[in-house]
């Protein structure tokens, strides 16, 4: 499993290296992109945590604008060297949903910016309520449940999340279950259909791009996951939300059937 893509076209070498250092490792993949069509591309092919880019360089407002219509749920940030009359250009930035970013000012913290408005720092938020509502009261339940979200872009089993935590597979599935909570291969399926129903909010992916992103093996396999999940087909997951798939899990599809 690949972590998900930052995406970033930024001219600057300065920018380029302040971001670098500010992304750790395993918790994004910084891809540097020389040309718009580059960072659309990726993030067309990738699961996308957010783009950055220098709104001075060429090709780049129109970026903006294309990329806030095709995948609005993705964060944007413009990482610019604003001048004092540069106020129409920031203006232009927050209408196009992307939150300026001073080059040179606020380097340091460019980093701390950008992790925690990420799509998968916003996924986290819209799912705060999963814990109390699944019955997750142990610590073990909690760290499993939150690796499972780190991980959820790709395919994903008991045992690489045992592995991580560091204990056997089946010590994890009997602990996760335990108190009367899921087990872990339901909260696994829940956690990757709530993300497909925010990746399909996005007009730029489509049911079968969202099952390639997560590591489904088909459409038909994630629609399958879907029906067992929320009750819903995948067509019909963007106008669910992922708090929607979250309450008609709890509501009744904790266990193994299907709907």
């Amino acid at each position: 499993m690949s972590p998900p893509l930052v995406a970033a076209y930024l001219p600057s070498a300065k920018a380029r290296a302040a971001l670098r250092g500010a992304v750790p490792r395993g918790r994004a993949r910084l891809m540097i992109c020389r040309a718009p069509a580059q960072l659309e591309r990726a993030v067309s092919r990738a699961l996308t945590d957010a783009v950055v880019l220098d709104v001075h360089a060429p090709g780049a407002r129109e970026l903006l604008v294309r990329c806030r219509a095709a995948w609005p749920r993705v964060p944007r940030f413009a990482y610019a060297a604003f001048r004092p009359d540069d106020a129409q250009l920031v203006a232009a930035c927050l209408a196009a949903g992307a939150m300026p970013i001073v080059e040179g000012v606020e380097d340091a913290v460019v980093g701390d910016l950008v992790l925690s408005q990420t799509a998968s720092a916003v996924r986290l938020a819209a799912l705060a309520e999963a814990p109390r509502l699944l019955r997750l009261t142990e610590p073990l339940q909690e760290r499993a449940w939150l690796e499972v979200l780190r991980r959820v872009g790709g395919p994903l089993r008991a045992a690489d999340v045992a592995k991580v935590l560091k204990v056997s597979r089946e010590h994890l599935s009997r602990q996760f279950g335990a108190g009367g909570a899921p087990n872990l291969k339901r909260v696994i399926d829940l956690a990757r259909v709530a993300t497909a129903s925010d990746l399909l909010g996005n007009p730029g992916y489509n049911v079968r791009t969202a099952a390639r992103l997560l590591g489904f093996a088909s459409a038909s396999h994630l629609s399958g996951a879907a029906r067992r999940v929320a009750g819903v087909t995948a067509r019909r997951l963007a106008g669910l939300g992922q708090g929607g798939v979250l309450a008609e899990f709890a509501r009744g599809r904790t266990r193994s059937r299907v709907a």
